[in-house]
């Protein structure tokens, strides 16, 4: 049996202004219980706004809001923020300076009683491993942990639904990194349902059930990670998801050919490649990600290495084609090859992906 959405979004759309384009544009997405959205774009798409209209902040011209099966917004239906049993986490954390940690966390549970708001502030604190700083202020935590008193603050309201706009962006790599999978540990163990905002790819693809791309204020692909990176529905999303290389392509029989070879290849869509090819489809842009390009060193070939980064568990190439045009390529560091090396160039499998000029 399927699980009733704990969130749907029906055509919403939001307009600030007559001139302007619309910031969301006929939103339609549905969420399961229990599950972790990631919604990522670029600056501007929409992602916030997006988030403000679920939580209540502002009010759609069109489209219907649910949250665990109440509509909250449209057909002259609304429900204030405060009445839509959600929790968010904010960018800039939002703690009260002049609120010790252990009232921050209390200040949504102004009406339960003083044992069990004191019992919740206590489990709280001990479920984001900030026990023994009850008495602190924001100004004496470090940013990981002043992330931490937010979350238990959102959480000790016992929400439906959880929204996190950039929740981590402020913090430092390996602090965002271990506070990540904290939080996604949590999430999962209460079994609460979330949407978490954020411009970074990986990490959405990393902590996410269910990754939503957002182009132009619409929603660009809706997918699993792996489906959205192994399977972009746009050269947009599998340029912004995989910062992939994209290469001029023409048809030549059942082959596509480039400045640097030829290639044949079977799209993850379709069991026979020959579907995919419509008859007027003769020109457009292959996608081939860092990682699935083999170098190999031939010194008659036309590509040569430009720059060689060391990325710790890889190394990271800058090749030169013949036009000019710049790929990059990611290989083992058990492969080193030097700058100026002249490489002839090979795909894993059926990695390619086709595009179309449109």
């Amino acid at each position: 049996m399927a699980l009733s959405a704990i969130l749907r979004l029906e055509n919403v759309t939001l307009k600030f202004s007559q001139m302007t384009a619309p910031a969301v544009d006929g939103v339609t997405l549905a969420l399961v219980p229990g599950d972790l959205l990631g919604l990522v774009g670029p600056s501007g798409c929409g992602k916030t706004t997006l988030l403000r209209i679920i939580a209540g902040f502002e009010s759609p011209q069109t489209g219907t809001v649910e949250i665990a099966g109440q509509l909250v917004a449209g057909n002259n239906q609304w429900v204030p923020p405060e009445q839509r049993h959600i929790g968010m986490v904010f960018q800039d954390y939002a703690l009260f300076p002049h609120l010790s940690v252990a009232e921050n966390i209390a200040f949504g549970l102004r009406f339960a009683k003083a044992r069990e708001r004191q019992k919740r502030v206590t489990d709280f604190l001990a479920l984001v491993r900030l026990t023994g700083l009850e008495n602190r202020y924001p100004h004496e935590l470090s940013g990981g942990q002043q992330q931490r008193v937010a979350l238990a603050r959102a959480l000790a309201a016992q929400p439906q639904l959880l929204l996190f706009d950039e929740p981590l962006s402020n913090l430092d790599v390996q602090v965002r990194h271990r506070l990540r999978e904290e939080v996604l540990e949590i999430l999962k163990a209460k079994k609460i349902s979330g949407i978490f905002v954020t411009h970074d790819q990986q990490e959405a693809l990393a902590i996410a059930d269910q990754v939503a791309v957002m182009r132009q204020g619409s929603l660009e692909q809706v997918g699993t990670p792996e489906e959205i990176y192994r399977h972009p529905a746009s050269r947009f999303v599998g340029e912004f998801v995989s910062q992939a290389n994209f290469l001029p392509a023409r048809r030549k029989g059942h082959l596509w050919e480039t400045e640097i070879g030829c290639f044949a290849f079977q799209n993850q869509d379709s069991k026979d490649s020959k579907d995919l090819i419509h008859p007027c489809e003769d020109k457009g842009d292959l996608m081939i990600r860092e990682e699935d390009i083999i170098l190999q060193p031939d010194q008659d070939a036309s590509v040569a290495i430009e720059t060689r980064r060391f990325l710790g568990r890889e190394y990271r190439y800058c090749l030169r084609t013949p036009s000019g045009k710049k790929l990059y390529a990611r290989t083992p560091t058990a492969i080193v090859l030097p700058i100026g090396t002249r490489v002839r160039l090979s795909v894993v499998g059926q990695a390619l992906r086709f595009f179309p000029h449109g």
